[in-house]
């Protein structure tokens, strides 16, 4: 249920709620909160509740470091493994200056914007998120291991999937804060799993995939286990992958709905080559540890190809097929260590400028891309994903596009932060070094 201000505040005093949890993310989409009590709501509904913001990685220096927190009513829920006799209740929050504008640091506002730039055109984005992870013991003291909890691969079931409890616990948790849970399995892996819940505004798929992300690793925590979206924690296996399933509606309609003859309205080809075009600007964001091209690059159906299909697994945006037709796209290529609204927020501003320039989608890819040689990719002017973390930042430190959506401030910092990272992983000596150089 969506709430205003007033309607919170009763619930709230209903409900035996006595502890709040503002939250919000940093740059780098790492959930952040400050708690309050609930006869501090009201205020913070009026004035905010500020915060050192030199301290939230990519916000502010030391001297401009005051920040607002303003709970935004209509995502209240309360955390259900948190007591019930004296309940907590969470809101996402907008960040404001002291003078009461808008943070544009604020990666939240940043999809915000985009929304409105569709809205203005007629359009609702939806977004339904896949968010892959793996569930591994921990030792004695409770540190994570990298010993998975089975040996279970596609599919299977107990005995051999040994985190179907942990998963059952999870969906349930997830029902209970209003997510509508489609399906859950065992992934390919050793001690990897996926659970699917429904799409929704794209707004809220955001918010809701940073909520799955606590759910996931409190109740895994709970069973004594480690639960990580690390994108590819182990070798000679699949990696976790976050695939995100777009639609765009208008008028209450989606306008991705196949036509009769099977193929794609020209709006959905349009939106599919305004992300094809600028993906390789994007990946730095959708794709943001050094980790993640260890999952791209190692195969075991994970893209690398730019290119789209109708049921190809090995392109990088596959149209699944329904029992009646095609309605949506799938983009495979970003993982759950992304921040959600920074990386939505590109996705559907290069949508809507493929829409807005009319631009022309190449033909679909029938072949296995994994199969195919330099040479025939070349000749079908298939690219390629950034090969590891270093380039993907140089691709988006050219795209005036990228720094278009994120602004300077947000652009310049998280540039900043993931060549620190990079530099800091360039310098490190491994132990494949050690194993193959000593």
């Amino acid at each position: 249920m969506s709430y205003n201000k007033l309607g919170a505040l009763r619930f709230i005093e209903e409900n035996d709620v006595k502890f709040i949890r503002l939250q919000f993310c940093d740059l780098l989409g790492e959930l952040k909160n400050i708690s309050i009590t609930s006869n501090q709501l009201s205020k913070a509904f009026d004035e905010g509740v500020a915060f050192d913001a030199s301290s939230i990685t990519g916000f502010t220096p030391i001297e401009d470091s005051e920040l607002f927190l303003f709970p935004d009513p209509t995502t209240l829920c309360i955390l259900p493994w948190r007591p019930q006799h004296g309940k907590v209740a969470r809101f996402f929050c907008d960040i404001k200056t002291s003078e009461g504008k808008t943070f544009e640091g604020d990666s939240r506002y940043i999809l915000k914007r985009i929304i409105e730039k569709a809205k203005e055109k007629g359009f609702v984005f939806k977004v339904g998120a896949e968010c892959e992870f793996f569930l591994f013991k921990t030792d004695a003291e409770g540190n994570p291991t990298l010993e998975t909890t089975d040996k279970a691969t596609y599919f299977d079931i107990a005995p051999l999937d040994q985190g179907e409890n942990t998963r059952r616990e999870i969906c349930l948790t997830l029902e209970q804060m209003g997510f509508e849970i489609e399906s859950s399995h065992h992934e390919s892996a050793l001690g990897q799993h996926e659970i699917d819940f429904k799409y929704d505004s794209v707004l809220e798929s955001a918010d809701n995939i940073l909520s799955f992300k606590t759910v996931v690793k409190t109740i895994a925590g709970r069973n004594g286990l480690h639960a990580t979206f690390m994108p590819k924690p182990l070798m000679n296996t699949s990696g976790s992958g976050m695939h995100i399933n777009m639609s765009l509606f208008k008028n209450g309609e989606n306008i991705f709905t196949s036509k009769q003859n099977g193929t794609l309205p020209v709006i959905a080809e349009q939106f599919i080559a305004g992300i094809l075009t600028h993906i390789k600007e994007m990946t730095a964001i959708s794709n943001p540890i050094v980790n993640s091209y260890k999952r791209i690059a190692s195969g075991f159906e994970a893209p690398r190809h730019i290119a789209w299909s109708y049921k190809n697994r090995s392109s990088l945006i596959r149209v699944p097929a329904t029992m009646h037709g095609h309605n949506r796209i799938e983009l495979r290529s970003p993982d759950s260590m992304c921040n959600p609204y920074l990386t939505l927020a590109l996705m559907l501003a290069a949508g809507l400028e493929g829409i807005d320039k009319q631009l022309v989608l190449p033909p679909a890819l029938t072949e296995n891309a994994y199969e195919m040689s330099p040479a025939e990719l070349l000749c079908k002017e298939i690219n390629l994903l950034p090969a590891n973390l270093n380039d993907a930042l140089l691709c988006m430190k050219q795209s005036e596009f990228v720094k278009n959506i994120l602004g300077e401030h947000l652009f310049d910092s998280y540039l900043a932060e993931k060549t620190k990272e990079w530099n800091d992983y360039n310098q490190t000596v491994h132990q494949w070094e050690i194993q193959n150089y000593l």
